[in-house]
């Protein structure tokens, strides 16, 4: 994995340009220091690591501004960074860039109950939204399984998803408005409490854009009533490939659960090792599925599912009694991740969506990679949509096992392409899937995605070296073909 090459000038300058950002931001936020910088040097994807020039912890709007306002005029990199959980080295920082953390940006600014909504900085934690109006019957619908630690600012750069993102939507589903710092330091606003813009959807095109297009400080999210009755479904099969079945057969039904995620034998033993959900051992694919609504409609759809499992050959099942049994479910898998760190020194994480037809023929496949590359895979994965997060296990201190692993994970995604999927669902592209970006789009697709680009950060220096496997100058990429002197389309105005 290659990143851009530093600029050894702009090292040589680390101490002037930490001296110009303490005239920013208070003195303390601004860390030079090599053992500090440390802390910041990877994020979730801790094969990489790479320390940044000067780490710098804004406060105010104003500061961000007038710190990608220097940037900019001195031709100096900035990588965003939220809570650092980004799986596909998002926020890996640059040897010659600031990192710009946005930790201190971390309060509900405002609850607007009539309108559904909530104002929040981006350093403010996912769950913590919804710990912050759950006292009145509502909350915020995204749940990653980080949902703990990880920010809303990261949710928004990568377009984060959960659990319940089936039934209620990713990030972009769930975002009405952001306030944004441009890298030339102009602070604009895109959406809002109202429920769409007139014109061009910039905030579409901001949410999962990995802070390449700027920096986000205010997020507006939409928030939920809770619903009337959640109940959950703990169903056993025999394999992996009659969950698969169940998964495809419950959707084509016409039912969207709240929630419907799968783990396969590895890693049930390791989240009941790790939670004690009271997971049933004995079979090789698990299901949580949770319906949600009123009441009788929930009574119905839950004996619906059933009887679709049992037709699938389901070997057990259980129903929650209780909300604090249906959170234990989830809290297995939501614990799965960190479960499988127990399991092996170290392991990959992947990301893709496949059509969810194809579930049982590419776990099956998988397992064949498994066999081929003598590593073990634990699958976790949001059955209900088809984002696939298989966990690929290896020990970095075996020479070669990290390369293994990570063209296994490169064939999985290939496979991903293949069946009509996509590379990522809501981990993002960053440097992880970076060199795979050809395999799903054409050379002229990923230059008509850089010119967004260059409208931004003509300069490419937010966030280089994530997303594109070659990042194209913004003058190469403006420069229009002409055929023996008649341009394209001579009939449009031009100005």
């Amino acid at each position: 994995m290659k990143m851009p090459i530093p600029d050894a000038g702009v090292i040589d300058r680390r101490l002037a340009i930490a001296e110009a950002l303490r005239g920013i931001v208070p003195a303390d936020n601004v860390i030079v220091d090599e053992d500090a910088r440390r802390a910041y040097e990877t994020d979730a994807l801790t094969a990489y690591r790479t320390m940044p020039l000067v780490v710098v912890l804004p406060e105010t709007v104003e500061q961000v501004a007038a710190v990608l306002k220097y940037c900019h005029a001195n031709g100096i990199k900035v990588v965003p960074r939220g809570a650092g959980t980004s799986l596909s080295g998002g926020a890996l920082p640059l040897a010659d860039g600031v990192l710009l953390a946005m930790a201190k940006f971390n309060r509900v600014l405002d609850v607007d109950y009539p309108n559904r909504c909530a104002r929040v900085q981006p350093g403010v934690t996912n769950l913590a939204i919804t710990k912050a109006v759950e006292g009145d019957g509502f909350y915020y619908a995204p749940d990653p399984s980080s949902q703990i630690a990880c920010t809303i600012g990261g949710n928004v750069a990568e377009n984060s998803g959960g659990v319940h993102c089936l039934k209620y939507g990713l990030t972009t589903n769930n975002v009405l408005g952001v306030e944004l710092v441009t890298i030339d330091g102009e602070i604009v606003r895109l959406g809002g409490k109202h429920l769409d813009s007139e014109a061009y959807d910039l905030l579409g095109l901001i949410v999962g854009s990995e802070g390449l297009l700027g920096v986000v400080t205010e997020v507006t999210v939409r928030l939920l009533p809770k619903p009337e009755t959640a109940r959950a479904l703990l169903i056993g099969f025999p394999s992996s490939e009659a969950g698969g079945d169940c998964v495809a057969k419950t959707i084509a039904a016409g039912i969207i659960p709240g929630g419907m995620e799968m783990m396969d034998k590895p890693a049930i033993i390791a989240a009941e090792d790790f939670v004690h959900a009271d997971y049933p051992m004995d079979c090789e694919a698990l299901l949580i599925v949770e319906l949600d609504g009123p009441e009788a409609e929930v009574d119905h759809l839950i004996d619906r599912v059933g009887d679709i499992a049992k037709a699938c050959g389901a070997t057990s099942m259980r129903q929650s009694s209780s909300d604090e049994e249906r959170a234990l479910f989830w809290a297995g898998r939501k614990a799965a991740f960190p479960a499988v760190g127990r399991l092996s020194p170290d392991y990959l994480c992947m990301d893709g969506t496949i059509p969810r037809n194809r579930l049982p023929e590419v776990l099956t496949r998988m397992t064949e990679m498994s066999n081929r590359y003598g590593l073990r895979v634990a699958n976790v994965f949001h059955a209900g949509d088809g984002n696939l997060h298989p966990l690929i296990m290896y020990d970095a201190n075996n020479p070669g096992e990290l390369e293994r692993a990570e063209n296994f994970g490169a064939d999985i995604l290939k496979l991903c392409v293949e069946v009509g999927g996509v590379l990522t669902g809501e981990h993002g592209v960053g440097v992880e899937k970076r060199d795979l970006m050809p395999e799903m789009f054409t050379e002229e697709d990923l230059k008509q995605q850089q010119r967004v680009k260059c409208v931004f950060d003509p300069d490419a220096l937010l966030n280089p070296g994530k997303v594109f496997p070659q990042l194209h100058r913004c003058a190469e990429l403006g420069r229009m073909h002409i055929h023996k002197g008649q341009i394209p389309f001579p009939d449009l105005p031009r100005f």
